[in-house]
């Protein structure tokens, strides 16, 4: 990467001597320790970065900095579900898709060409000309996924994720009150919505169940993968 990214900081300097933007040596050493992290980056994360380098700029122009690459092209602003505002490097000709774990928020890149013409071509057979596209798959990496082997009460399972119950941790009352409903040791449930707090909604068998949080945690189900889409 390293041609491309001295290309990018020829390019940075003559763009912005044209523009007429002010501190120019200033946004190029801002520039240079932003093409020297290989990762999506948060603002704070990235003010850090430049002061581990021993730059102290002002906030304020650190964001001014930011959203200048990202209106020349630079940079890309990211907004990933249930995470911060996170830059990126935006390379010329290079196109990538995301990754998002939602237990530990890691981004993982991937480039997949046959994916690319699988979209131009759906488009097309629907008589649609693609301009830009954007694909954000969530999920849990591999390390999350090795963790999750174990047991866990129901309350922590993702929306889409599958579990098969194993153990009620209520004592005979809650066993018979899930009995009641429809719930029973050996049943496979889906997680429809869990936003955290308050109920939870499952499927089981077919049908919908509301659960509370309390009972949620008590429920001790063995992950077993997601349903596709």
């Amino acid at each position: 990467m390293e041609p491309i990214h001295h290309q990018e900081k020829q390019q940075f300097k003559r763009l912005f001597e044209n523009e007429g933007i002010d501190r120019i040596d200033d946004r190029l050493a801002i520039l240079k320790v932003f093409l020297g992290v290989e990762r999506h980056i948060s603002f704070q994360e990235f003010v850090a970065a430049l002061k581990d380098n021993d730059y102290n700029f002002e906030p304020d122009f650190v964001k001014k900095t930011l959203n200048l690459l990202c209106r020349y092209g630079f940079a890309a602003k990211k907004k990933f579900e249930g995470q911060r505002t996170m830059y990126e490097h935006r390379h010329l000709g290079f196109h990538h898709d995301h990754l998002i774990c939602t237990k530990c928020g890691k981004i993982i890149e991937f480039e997949s060409r046959q994916m690319e013409d699988l979209q131009v071509e759906t488009a097309a057979l629907h008589g649609f000309h693609v301009l830009q596209h954007k694909m954000e798959i969530y999920g849990l990496c591999s390390d999350c996924l090795k963790e999750r082997i174990r047991l866990m009460p129901l309350s922590f399972a993702q929306e889409g994720e599958l579990g098969i119950v194993q153990e009620f941790m209520g004592g005979a009352g809650a066993q018979l009150r899930l009995a009641t409903i429809g719930l029973r040791k050996g049943d496979e449930v889906e997680v429809i919505t869990n936003s955290g707090a308050g109920q939870l909604v499952v499927a089981v068998n077919g049908t919908r169940l509301a659960l509370g949080r309390g009972i949620s945690k008590k429920i001790m189900v063995k992950p077993n993968g997601s349903r596709k889409g």
